[in-house]
């Protein structure tokens, strides 16, 4: 049994920093690994994206997508974890498995926007009804499979 004075890194688990500038015999000596002359053997250079001043590439290509100015923060739970908890105990699977049994068995740290049900595969036969925002799919088909039945806030049609 090791003691706490007694532990250590593993051998060859961290590198110190290569200094550069320390030398010629250090090997990164002289010009410090920044090639000859030039602007980019200087400090403050600021040259890729940079073209002589004419608009650069990324700014001429068209911007893409929609970046939602609030976006929903989701708690995604795998369905084979839940098992896992209903099979130590903390979750009942004869209640209504909603936010709060979630947070109480600490499935979830917290609530955010609502909880989402993924995944397809590690459910048992058990039956469970869950009462979440939002379930997957192959989540949902899984809980039915076994007998369960999923209830949700979202709409199962707004996939």
């Amino acid at each position: 049994m090791t003691r706490l004075n007694e532990l250590r890194d593993n051998p060859g688990s961290s590198k110190s920093r290569i200094r550069i500038g320390r030398g010629i015999g250090s090997g990164k000596g002289k010009t410090g690994g920044r090639g000859g002359k030039g602007q980019t053997a200087r400090s403050g250079v600021a040259i890729n994206g940079f073209e002589g001043g004419q608009m650069p590439l990324h700014m001429r290509m068209p911007k893409r997508g929609f970046n939602a100015y609030n976006p929903s923060k989701w708690n995604a739970v795998r369905i084979d974890r839940i098992q896992g908890y209903i099979d130590s105990g903390k979750l009942d699977a004869k209640q209504v498995i909603d936010t709060d049994a979630l947070v109480a068995a600490g499935v979830i740290r917290r609530a955010k926007d609502g909880v989402r049900l993924i995944g397809s595969e590690g459910f048992t036969t058990q039956k469970v009804s869950f009462k979440v925002d939002y379930a997957t799919k192959g989540a949902r088909e899984a809980i039915e499979a076994a007998g369960g039945k999923v209830e949700m806030a979202v709409d199962a049609s707004a996939e």
